[in-house]
């Protein structure tokens, strides 16, 4: 029943949408001289029909899911037309970008529940954390010149927070879609945890149970870089905060993170910092507490 009905209510929101295009039919903004309808409206009545269409045809759960949603959704706009009146309401539809996801699963510690009885779709309450990146997210509106700078990092905090959320397991489970991008996401962790132990890539490949050039290529579509220079930074990354934070010397943190030599660890950390350890944790310090 749901489903001949979904399929029935897709054809007359796509006819809607389709018709409020049209200037003989829809004039000053006016369907049919009745209904008040612009050209979001039109294209929100033909994606809702589309997709009820989509739902008609999959099956009976997923048309009853789809009434659903659309119930919800519709009650709320009712209802906070009731509560607003003429008042606008803001809303925030965010395109969130995959290769983005899947960088921020590779930096953090993210549990990746694979849960096969999971709903396509997720509603909950939002955080006041998540709540006020998207407040911060919105306002960027008014700088514009801030926009290229600020919206990618705010894009990125809204991110981890979704990740963090009891939804976050749909958004983890879109972003490792596919078996290998999985294995892959398993081996960064692995190298997050165990950035000091020798690295053998043919091991790693073992270890995410895929070919090396097949690790290397998935590896690289992930990171932006190979597992060696992935490695590499980590250590020399972790060398730098314990020199600056723990007061211990290049030598020191050579061997702590991994190396076996400081005279590589001076070069690596030279060409990738700029200058040599102890010059640049001296210059960072300056700089700290010329700011303070």
């Amino acid at each position: 029943m749901h489903k001949q009905i979904g399929l029935l209510f897709g054809v007359i929101f796509v006819a809607v949408g389709i018709l409020g295009f049209v200037p003989g039919i829809t004039r000053n903004e006016h369907l049919l001289g009745i209904f008040h309808v612009n050209a979001a409206h039109n294209v929100v009545h033909i994606l809702t029909g589309l997709f009820a269409l989509m739902t008609g045809f999959t099956g009976e759960h997923a048309a009853t899911m789809f009434f659903r949603l659309f119930g919800v959704i519709y009650g709320l706009v009712a209802a906070l037309g009731f509560v607003y009146g003429d008042q606008p309401i803001l809303g925030l539809i965010l395109n969130l970008e995959m290769p983005m996801v899947r960088e921020i699963l590779s930096q953090h510690e993210f549990r990746l529940d694979q849960d096969s009885n999971a709903s396509a779709m997720a509603v909950g309450i939002s955080s006041t954390d998540l709540l006020d990146a998207c407040i911060r997210l919105i306002t960027l509106l008014d700088q514009p010149q801030d926009i290229p700078f600020l919206a990618p990092l705010i894009q990125r905090e809204i991110i981890f927070r979704l990740l963090r959320s009891p939804q976050g397991k749909h958004l983890r489970a879109i972003a490792t879609l596919g078996e290998q991008t999985h294995r892959t996401a398993k081996a960064v962790e692995w190298l997050r945890t165990n950035y000091a132990k020798p690295l053998r890539v043919e091991d790693l490949a073992t270890m995410a149970r895929m070919g090396v050039s097949t690790l290397h290529h998935q590896f690289r579509s992930l990171t932006a870089m190979s597992p060696l220079q992935y490695q590499k930074q980590l250590r020399l990354h972790v060398a730098r905060e314990r020199m600056l934070n723990g007061g211990i010397d290049a030598a020191s943190a050579a061997f702590e993170v991994g190396y076996e030599s400081a005279s590589q660890f001076n070069r690596e950390y030279s060409r990738f910092f700029g200058q040599p350890p102890m010059r640049d944790i001296k210059s960072r310090r300056l700089t700290t507490s010329v700011s303070e």
